[in-house]
């Protein structure tokens, strides 16, 4: 995997875009989200597998077991073995589902360390873009958790636009860049992750496109209810 860019780095081809702005056509923007037709068999079969595996880890994670720590010896006798086995006494009971948009928490909370941003901004273009679904193909070509087209996913050292961490670091690595592009400016950074920077950079402002207009509302929207959701907590505890 090509080595990450450090916060404030920037590659030369940072002209790349999810989107590719205005020469994108209309019906391509935002499109319904689609299974797409050319994933070769191989991939969707990985990815599939690789998406259950993370199901069952995420979705279902026991709470509440006891464990104590073992240093049975040969010499002990077989009660005093077992006195000291790990005892550990899960129900169905003890078994709670996580809601998707946590499911990812460990991978956000990373990238927005590595990368000095809002994991708040992370999550929001995460749900936006894909409803935290980690298979989704666009009608543009755009896959997994942060829709990242093709090109940009390699420009971003992602080798597999399907595994969940990849994908989060990666669009977090492209929001970091465009971020620095545009001096942190958070509608220009959003309206370069939708529509493209060539977009954004041929009307110098947030392009006039209602998708990526309403995108921009969308994504700064979620931030703040998330923001004030944690302010709440903070205060309540």
């Amino acid at each position: 995997m090509p080595d990450e860019l450090g916060p404030g780095q920037k590659r030369g081809n940072i002209a790349l875009g999810v989107r590719h702005g205005e020469e994108r056509r209309h019906a391509e923007r935002r499109a319904f989200w689609r299974a797409g037709p050319g994933r070769r068999r191989g991939d969707r079969r990985r990815a599939t597998l690789r998406t259950l595996l993370l199901t069952a880890a995420t979705l279902s994670l026991p709470h509440a077991v006891k464990t104590t720590a073992s240093s049975a010896t040969s010499g002990r006798t077989l009660a005093s073995r077992r006195a000291l086995e790990p005892n550990v006494d899960v129900t169905i009971d003890d078994v709670r589902a996580v809601a998707p948009e946590r499911a990812y928490d460990a991978f956000i909370e990373e990238a927005a360390k590595r990368y000095h941003m809002d994991p708040h901004l992370i999550r929001a273009v995460m749900r936006t873009e894909s409803a935290f679904n980690p298979l989704v193909v666009s009608a543009a070509g755009a896959q997994g958790l942060m829709q990242l087209m093709p090109d940009v996913a390699k420009e971003m050292g992602v080798v597999d636009p399907f595994d969940p961490r990849q994908n989060i670091m990666g669009g977090a690595r492209y929001l970091r860049i465009l971020l620095d592009a545009h001096r942190g400016d958070l509608p220009l950074t959003l309206a370069s992750y939708n529509a493209g920077p060539g977009a954004v950079a041929k009307f110098n402002s947030v392009p006039p496109y209602k998708e990526t207009r309403d995108y921009v509302k969308r994504v700064t929207g979620l931030m703040r209810v998330a923001r004030n959701a944690r302010k709440t907590e903070k205060m309540a505890n």
